[in-house]
């Protein structure tokens, strides 16, 4: 298969997430609002936010931009669970979704911090970009796969929870499963496409 294929596949599958996602927010859990009085509006704006992929360094300027956008919206997105968590009453950072979770949104935002420094700014010599980038793609990678794991986690503790308070459906596990596919095949295709570029 051709590397653009591959990005095609990946693309694919981050826009079946996404869609899989914003159904099951807005048919099955009562939609998205983040400043509604239900905490589960609230939390869903959390759920609803997406992730993007790595650009190639032709495009560093868009690249750097849009992980800027994600940092930012990692930040509300944080923000909406720990919200949600008051207002129900939850303790925070408990799970292994939200340990991995925040691991991963602490070492994006220092993975983009450095990038930004080294290669946008040219805050270093060629050589040591040149060196270095090799680390910062692997880097990269490593954090796509945490963030995939964080996103299954996250399906899998809200499945579970819903399922514990018989709030859960058949048609709405299914549609859980397929948007954790959806997620898993992203996360592959882009490794794929990255290691194939």
């Amino acid at each position: 298969m051709s590397p653009l294929g591959i990005s095609g596949l990946a693309h694919l599958f981050g826009i079946l997430a996404f869609i899989l996602l914003l159904v099951w927010l807005l048919h099955y859990r009562e939609g998205i609002d983040y400043d509604s009085d239900k905490g589960f509006r609230v939390f869903n704006s959390y759920d609803g936010i997406p992730n993007h992929t790595k650009r190639k360094e032709s495009q560093e300027v868009c690249s750097h931009a849009l992980h800027l956008i994600a940092i930012v919206l990692g930040i509300v997105g944080l923000n909406a669970v720990f919200k949600f968590h008051g207002m129900e009453n939850i303790p925070n950072v408990y799970s292994l979704h939200s340990w991995i979770g925040i691991v991963t949104f602490c070492l994006f935002g220092l993975q983009w911090l450095f990038g930004f420094v080294v290669f946008m700014l040219q805050g270093a010599s060629v050589n040591t970009r040149a060196k270095v980038l090799p680390w910062h793609k692997v880097g990269g990678r490593a954090l796509l796969f945490m963030a995939v794991c964080a996103a299954e986690t996250g399906l899998m503790e809200k499945s579970c929870f819903l399922t514990n308070l018989k709030l859960l459906h058949g048609r709405e596990s299914n549609l859980i499963n397929f948007t954790g596919l959806a997620i898993l095949l992203f996360g592959v295709f882009v490794n794929f496409s990255v290691g194939f570029s």
